[in-house]
C-alpha cells in the first residue's frame, strides 16, 4: 500500500516535534504515513535526530514562497500552526504566513489540513476581551474552515510548560520564611486545561487515524483541570517546598508584565477567570477529546518529575 505523506511544519519544535515522533512510533499510523518534517534549519541536532528515525527533512520558511512550494509538493496531510511574535504586529505576520501555506496547499492538491489553533477570545466575552495571539489563530481556523480543502483542528490548553519561563515560577515569599507563591490575576478555584506540550501527537494521532470521522472537528486538548490552588499543591509535592497560590489585583499584575504585552496576557488571564479557557463548555470539550487521545497524556506531577522541576 502506498503512504500518504504527511508533512508537518515546525517540526523540531514541541508541537510538530510531537507529530513526528507520534506517527513514526505508531504501528498503525506508521504503515498509513510517511513523514516530511519542515525545519528552518536542516542541520540542527533536533532535525538530524527525526531523520535518524525516518523522516524526510526538508528546509521552508513560511515567508519564503519557493520553499513552500518544495515543502508541500505530494502533500496529502499537512500538520501546521504559526509562531507568535513576541516582537508585535503577530495578527498581519501570522494571518500572512498562513494563508501562502493554504494557497500552496490547495495549488499542489493536498487533500486535510490539521491546524494548530487557540479560542476566540473576543467571542467568548462578547468583545469585551482582546488576546491577539489566541485570536488570530481562531480566525485563521475560521478561513480555512471556508478553503476548499478538507481540516480538522487541535486546540492545546495551557502548556506545562509555561511554568518553567521566568515569568511563571513561584517567587520566594516576601515574609521571608521559606515558603514560596505562586501569583497572578485568577482566582485560586479558577479551573486551568493543562497539556504537555510535547503530547501534541498524542491527539492529532487521533486525526490521523480517523480522518474522515473528524473532519471539521475541533480538538480541546489537555491532560486534565487543575485549580491554581491544585497547581501550587503539585508544585509543592514535587519540590517539597511550601507552595500557596495567591490572586492579585488587575492592576499589579499588569504592572508585572512587559509592556508590549501588558494588555494581552491581562486578557488572557481575566478570560481564565471569568469565562473559562475554551469557554462555557470547557469541561464538556476536553472530555470529548480526552477520549479521543491515543495514548495517556502526561499529568502535572509527571511532568515537574521528568523535567526535574526545582525551587531555588
Amino acid at each position: 500500500m502506498n503512504k500518504k505523506l504527511l508533512v508537518v511544519f515546525g517540526a523540531t519544535g514541541n508541537q510538530g516535534g510531537s507529530v513526528v515522533h507520534h506517527v513514526l512510533s505508531d504501528p498503525e499510523l506508521y504503515k498509513q504515513y510517511s513523514v516530511r518534517a519542515i525545519t528552518r534549519s536542516a542541520s540542527g541536532p533536533n532535525a538530524r535526530a527525526l531523520s535518524v528515525n525516518g523522516a524526510e527533512i526538508v528546509e521552508a520558511d513560511l515567508d519564503d514562497s519557493l520553499s513552500l512550494k518544495a515543502a508541500v509538493a505530494g502533500a496529502h496531510t499537512v500538520f501546521a500552526s504559526t509562531n507568535t511574535q513576541d516582537t508585535g504586529n503577530t495578527r498581519a505576520i501570522e494571518t500572512r504566513q498562513a494563508k501562502a501555506l493554504f494557497k500552496e496547499l490547495v495549488y499542489a492538491g493536498a487533500k486535510y489540513v490539521i491546524w494548530s489553533t487557540l479560542p476566540h477570545v473576543y467571542n467568548i466575552s462578547d468583545g469585551k476581551l482582546n488576546v491577539e495571539h489566541f485570536d488570530t489563530k481562531a480566525e485563521i481556523e475560521e478561513y480555512l474552515r471556508d478553503l476548499p480543502i478538507k481540516s480538522s483542528f487541535f486546540a492545546p490548553g495551557f502548556f506545562m510548560q509555561n511554568f518553567l519561563s521566568h515569568r511563571m515560577p513561584p517567587r520566594l515569599s516576601s515574609a521571608n520564611d521559606g515558603t514560596y507563591v505562586l501569583a497572578n490575576l485568577c482566582k485560586g478555584n479558577t479551573l486551568m486545561p493543562l497539556i504537555d506540550a510535547t503530547d501534541t501527537g498524542k491527539w492529532v494521532g487521533a486525526i490521523l487515524a480517523k480522518p474522515d470521522e473528524y473532519e471539521g472537528k475541533y480538538f480541546a486538548a489537555a491532560q486534565g483541570l487543575y485549580t491554581w490552588d491544585e497547581i501550587a499543591q503539585t508544585i509543592s509535592k514535587v519540590t517539597m517546598k511550601t507552595v500557596e497560590f495567591q490572586h492579585v489585583p488587575d492592576d499589579v499584575f499588569r504592572d508585572w508584565m512587559p509592556e508590549g504585552l501588558r494588555d494581552d496576557l491581562h486578557d488572557m488571564y481575566t478570560m481564565f477567570r471569568e469565562h473559562g479557557y475554551y469557554g462555557k463548555k470547557t469541561r464538556e470539550n476536553i472530555a470529548w477529546a480526552a477520549e479521543r487521545a491515543r495514548r495517556s497524556p502526561v499529568s502535572l506531577e509527571e511532568f515537574f518529575r521528568r523535567e526535574n522541576f526545582k525551587l531555588d
